[in-house]
């Protein structure tokens, strides 16, 4: 279970304090494929870095499973992302001056255990990347690059997915693919956050909700109070 409770984010900037969260609250059980729709600027890219513990709250609680990430020191949070959390950014975030093998290959928990190297090919492979394991990012389409973040997210084995904008720099003939690798992850019981503006990736997940200007909306447009797992809108 993801349990957030009345989390606020203020950045200040040099024009003063920005208001990306807002008293946000949200309940997401394990196992849910979950879209978090909403334009730029709306607070869902903060939302999934803040449920990640990249960034910690103003105010405001998170728990993962039992796990208070957003009180935890900055090491215990990297340690546990690492173990139960894999990330895919719009904008891929693989190392340069890496292959992709290697580039899976490092994100594992111990990059050195037996068998790590052998189950990063198995994943890329799975992906169709079985030709491409020794090319650099640089020499890869934006779609294949897509999937090899997919198999850095998946490399641990993660319990959960935060996916921000995964699709936005991809044509829709790749969107699907890596929809289609997110969902197959989703199916063998783990949970998936979806960060979206695209109403199709949205429509593939189980539920969705909508935010603007920090805050959870209701179907209404209304702001929320508690988007618990009560308002999602469900596509069952």
């Amino acid at each position: 279970m993801i349990s957030i409770e009345n989390i606020s984010k203020r950045f200040t900037t040099n024009h003063g304090d920005v208001d990306a969260i807002k008293n946000v609250s949200l309940n997401v059980p394990i196992g849910q494929y979950l879209a978090v729709r909403g334009h730029s600027g709306s607070g869902k890219s903060t939302l999934l870095s803040l449920i990640g513990g990249l960034a910690t709250p103003t105010s405001g609680r998170i728990s993962l499973d039992g796990f208070e990430i957003s009180s935890a020191a900055a090491g215990e949070r990297a340690a546990f992302r690492a173990a139960h959390i894999g990330f895919v950014f719009q904008m891929f975030h693989l190392l340069p001056y890496l292959n992709i093998l290697d580039n899976v290959v490092a994100a594992a928990v111990d990059p050195n255990a037996a068998k790590v190297r052998e189950k990063a090919q198995s994943l890329l492979c799975q992906f169709g990347l079985e030709s491409r394991l020794h090319h650099r990012p640089g020499q890869l389409s934006a779609g294949e690059r897509q999937r090899a973040a997919v198999a850095r997210a998946m490399i641990n084995n993660p319990r959960l997915i935060l996916a921000d904008e995964p699709t936005g720099n991809l044509d829709a003939k790749n969107a699907e693919a890596v929809l289609d690798l997110l969902a197959e992850f989703h199916q063998n019981g783990r949970t998936v956050l979806l960060a979206t503006h695209d109403e199709s990736a949205a429509a593939r997940a189980q539920g969705s909700l909508q935010m603007q200007a920090g805050e959870i909306l209701g179907e209404d447009g209304a702001a929320a109070a508690d988007a618990s797992d009560e308002s999602l809108e469900s596509a069952n």
